[in-house]
């Protein structure tokens, strides 16, 4: 479990480096001011539309297990009770 949490505070180090990295070299590249910030406010959208993507796709997600938790305890309920609809072996 350690590991995951380490993994993912990798991942959040190199994303974030790699965004620094990204505005430094924005910020000494060889664009007038208006350029960079176009290009910045171009960038800035894509970086929102991908993350409410991402976070759209992690509702759906955490929906559809939801939705098999829910069926899997209702039918070990289902069993355990012996009512109609549980599946029992005679």
């Amino acid at each position: 479990m350690a590991n995951n949490d380490n993994g993912a505070g990798i991942l959040v180090a190199f994303i974030a480096g790699a965004a620094v990295g990204a505005a430094v070299a924005l910020l000494f590249a060889p664009a007038t001011g208006e350029e960079t910030r176009e290009y910045l406010g171009q960038r800035a959208r894509e970086g929102r539309e991908r993350a409410a993507d991402a976070a759209k796709q992690g509702r759906e997600l955490l929906n559809k297990q939801r939705d098999n938790i829910t069926t899997a305890f209702d039918r070990t309920r289902q069993q355990f009770q012996g009512t109609p609809g549980g599946e029992q072996d005679a």
